[in-house]
């Protein structure tokens, strides 16, 4: 089933997380129809802060995720994390199952995992 990238942009812009998943995986997956809504997307960027955390395994990556994005709630601020492993020796980029070990945020509805 084709993509209406207007539409899904759309809901991503209201918040909708079935239209921001659906983005993701068009863009991961460079549907034709990801590079109007990359084009049309790249205007509502910039206010965004963007923090890399990396480490051996077990040195609590997911624990400070986790401390980070309760600071932030705290604030009252909506944040997505985006954990991937890049040393997948498949994708070269596997998505993590984090969000098991970060199950707080899980059912905040501002959080995006």
């Amino acid at each position: 089933m084709p993509i209406d990238p207007e539409t899904l942009v759309d809901g991503l812009l209201a918040g909708n997380t079935r239209s921001m998943a659906r983005a993701i995986t068009a863009i991961e997956n460079r549907a034709p129809e990801s590079f109007a809504m990359l084009r049309r997307l790249y205007a509502k960027t910039g206010g965004g802060r963007v923090i890399g955390v990396t480490g051996s395994p077990g040195v609590g990556k997911s624990t400070l995720v986790d401390r980070l994005a309760a600071a932030y709630r705290a604030e009252d601020r909506k944040l997505a994390i985006v954990a991937v492993d890049p040393s997948s020796p498949f994708t070269g980029g596997a998505i993590l199952g984090d969000r098991i070990r970060m199950s707080a945020l899980t059912s905040d509805p501002e959080v995006f995992i």
